[in-house]
């Protein structure tokens, strides 16, 4: 028995050499060698706006000791603050630290807030100025409550794994209509507080998303996204230049690896593309424990660690710049970086003062709402809906004297306590399987079955954004059978409702049935399908015995609809994406005719998930391959959504820029105008790097007009989208997109510009944006699809 116990002794540690020596082998194999190394980290050098900030910066930071500028790089746990993160700060200076809270669609998790339409609500607005507006009045809630840093907009997940959890965070999978809406967005916050651009970068898929937080001892590494230059440069880091070119104050790295480098001690990305080549002034934050190393963080151009550092506390950076192992000017940039945005956008002097940190307690309420912010919240939750069905007229809604509702999605939840981050309405799979916390903890930190999922769909309540910490928290919920009890009321309508059933029964009496689905999306878990059964069999339940069935969709990312579109007794659907807390009041605008419909679809949907080819699901190791570093290779360069579907020849069900009105529009008057004074050399004029790259990449080089008519009986907006058909990319990339309203019988000139970069490709050899000469086909449309004038640019 003791030979017995020996041997096995033995045979366990020669296992455990083994594998130390196996894990060892599998990371130097990995991550070394894959991402080109980019040093030193450029420092700050306050151009432009930026002067004022820096400058107060500098000085404030000379005055500080190693140990202090070390204090203000890490966040701390406090025990009185409830801010997502509050870093250190320096209370003999003046300097009491930052507070950082979630996120890019309202305050989360606290009380007197708003919950507004979420990223991929106002990606379908196609609206620039309503987007500016939003962030407005987000950004001044944020500073109410004292916080300094609002954890959005959402550059990444731009969108290219159709079942991405967190796709619906973001705007669009469209670089340009991202950007767009971006740029704007980060204007319109950092009126009040500075803003905080994310996910860096190629962040694009819940799954094996971290090391296995809860798998002590594994060794699990996140997904690598593999990403060669030129797709980067094209596709994912598009959005974030024009956050850069809008003074975004910091950036969040994320948590996936780079070409097998993490996201947060990637030197490539955060010194070479973000402070180098877009010319970043602000500072790089780490997302929620994606620091995986302490003096190579720094060194490869993160400046703050959150919420807390076990490799920067207890004064490492200070004594690593004694000893020589970090550079001193790498520690007073950290400093400058993170002082010179509080000074310039948020310099608060009581961080997180609204912010308890217990609901349950006592505290001091702080209502950071503004009445005027009202108009806002329903405008952007009413310009979102998506029409992409309308038989015969069905919509709007006139004056109807019975109307039967169906579907769980009608009701709002019946208990909100903000603690499930949006999750409250999605406790139970369709099955009746329930979820608990165990679970939900689990799942989202890459410590379960990577085949496990959170429910696609959200049973308990309607959706009006998706979970995680991009959720948030609403003053009240304005269901849809709220909103149609108003009106009901108005009108004399008598309603019928069955919001239990996946087989209801229907009164045959009905004038028009409307069923109310949604579709579940969340960070931490990537979606389990596009299209859920029990959705579907209600919608046909329904629609079997109703000849005037409409179906609406919270969906929070892609829902196909093909199992039941066909059907000649479905006469109208609307995508209504996550409008926030006015759901119901926007709805009954758009069905009833109030507003005409604007929404255009930020995506494609396809006619099955197979059309999404390789894109369709997130990358899962399959046997003993990669188990322990899962590898996900971009081969599809910038083809992805719209582009993919052009190249490849598949119809899809509805396009991108896709979106019905009650009224009609005719395009005329194609003409492009390019400026003779505008240099057209290949290579961009200058070598001199400002905030958001070449100053010369955003020259205007044409000028595109058109006309456009309303020739219906309604008043309502058109959206005109501009494509390009760059030589030797895809066929159209959209460059352009103007929302105007018109009444019956009037028309409006449309404008477009079009910059160097938009005309530009990437060649990796030269490391610049080239732009070639020749003929770029010029497309303007209703869609990508539907174009109607078309010429050619000649360079």
């Amino acid at each position: 028995m003791k030979l017995f116990a020996l041997w096995l002794v033995v045979i366990l540690q020669v296992r455990a050499v083994w594998s130390q020596n196996q894990s060892s082998y599998l990371e130097h194999f990995w991550s070394y060698g894959r991402s080109e190394p980019v040093y030193p980290s450029p420092d700050i050098e306050g151009w432009g706006n930026w002067i004022v900030a820096y400058t107060k910066a500098k000085a404030l930071v000379h005055q500080m000791t190693n140990e202090e500028k070390n204090n203000l790089t890490y966040g701390y746990n406090s025990m009185t603050i409830g801010c997502s993160g509050i870093s250190g700060g320096v209370p003999r200076l003046g300097f009491p630290g930052i507070c950082l809270q979630d996120a890019e669609n309202g305050v989360r998790g606290t009380d007197m807030v708003n919950a507004y339409a979420s990223g991929l609500h106002i990606g379908a607005s196609w609206n620039k100025e309503l987007a500016y507006t939003r962030a407005s009045y987000l950004g001044a809630e944020f500073k109410r409550k004292g916080i300094n840093v609002a954890l959005g907009p959402v550059a990444g997940p731009i969108g290219r794994v159709v079942r991405g959890g967190r796709n619906w965070e973001g705007f669009s999978n469209d670089p340009y209509l991202s950007g767009a809406l971006t740029g704007v967005s980060v204007r319109g916050l950092q009126t009040s507080v500075i803003a905080c651009i994310k996910h860096l970068i190629a962040n694009e898929q819940e799954t094996y998303r971290m090391p296995p937080m809860f798998l002590p001892g594994s060794f699990n590494q996140s997904v690598s996204s593999n990403v060669d230059d030129k797709t980067m440069h094209e596709l994912y880091l598009w959005p974030f230049q024009d956050a850069v070119k809008a003074g975004v104050g910091s950036a969040m790295c994320s948590y996936q690896r780079i070409n097998n480098s993490y996201a947060c001690q990637n030197s490539k990305v955060m010194n070479g593309l973000l402070k180098g080549e877009l010319g970043f002034q602000g500072f790089v934050v780490s997302d929620w424990g994606a620091q995986h190393t302490g003096i190579a963080s720094a060194a490869a151009g993160l400046d703050l660690a959150m919420p807390s550092s076990s490799y920067w506390s207890n004064g490492t950076l200070s004594l690593s710049v004694k000893n020589g192992s970090l550079a001193q000017t790498r520690l007073d940039d950290m400093a400058t970086r993170i002082i010179a945005a509080w000074y310039r956008y948020a310099p608060l002097e009581d961080p997180g003062h609204g912010l308890p940190t217990s609901l349950l307690l006592p505290h001091r309420l702080v209502d950071a709402r503004d009445p005027r912010s009202k108009q806002t919240l329903l405008q952007s939750a009413v310009e979102g809906h998506v029409l992409v069905k309308n038989i015969n007229n069905a919509l709007p809604l006139r004056n109807p004297k019975f109307l039967s509702l169906f579907g769980y999605d009608g009701v709002a939840i019946r208990q909100f306590t903000g603690t499930w981050m949006g999750l409250d309405n999605s406790l139970s799979y369709p099955d009746g399987t329930p979820v608990d916390y165990i679970k939900i903890a689990h799942i989202i930190t890459s410590s379960a079955d990577p085949n496990s999922h959170l429910p696609g769909v959200a049973l308990n309540g309607t959706l009006i954004s998706g979970g995680g910490s991009g959720s948030n928290t609403p003053a009240y919920i304005d269901a849809p059978f709220d909103a149609f009890q108003r009106q009901a009321y108005e009108d004399g309508t008598f309603l019928s409702w069955d919001f239990s059933r996946v087989n209801p029964q229907v009164n045959p009496a009905s004038e028009a049935c409307i069923v109310f689905i949604n579709e579940q999306s969340s960070e931490g878990s990537d979606r389990p399908d596009l299209a859920d059964p029990y959705s579907d069999e209600l919608v046909v339940s329904v629609a079997n015995q109703c000849n005037n069935t409409m179906v609406v969709i919270h969906n929070a990312g892609i829902r196909l609809v093909d199992n039941w579109i066909d059907n000649d007794n479905i006469t109208a659907v609307v995508f209504a994406h996550v409008p926030g807390q006015d759901s119901g009041r926007a709805l009954v605008d758009v069905m009833y005719g109030k507003q005409s419909p604007s929404g255009r679809l930020p995506y494609t949907v396809a006619r099955k998930a197979s059309d999404y080819g390789s894109l369709l699901n997130p990358e899962v190791s399959s046997g003993n391959q990669n188990i322990y570093y899962p590898q996900s290779n971009f081969t599809e360069g910038a083809y992805i959504d719209y582009k993919a579907f052009e190249l490849q020849g598949i119809t899809p069900r509805y396009e991108f820029g896709y979106g019905l009105t009650y009224t009609s529009f005719a395009y005329s008057q194609l003409a492009i105008q390019r400026d003779p004074e505008v240099n057209i050399e290949y290579l961009p004029p200058g070598s001199t790097i400002e905030e958001g790259g070449l100053p010369s990449l955003w020259d205007v080089i044409a000028r595109i007009s058109c006309n456009v008519t309303n020739t219906g009986a309604v008043a309502a907006a058109e959206m005109a989208q501009l494509y390009v058909g760059v030589p030797g990319g895809p066929k159209k990339v959209l460059r352009g997109f103007v929302k105007q309203s018109l009444e019956p019988g009037q028309w409006k000139e449309f404008k477009f510009e079009l910059t160097r970069r938009d005309l530009s490709t990437w060649d990796v050899t030269k490391q610049n944006w080239i732009l070639q000469r020749g003929g770029y086909p010029i497309y303007i449309g209703k869609s990508v699809l539907s174009i109607q004038l078309v010429d050619t640019l000649r360079l």
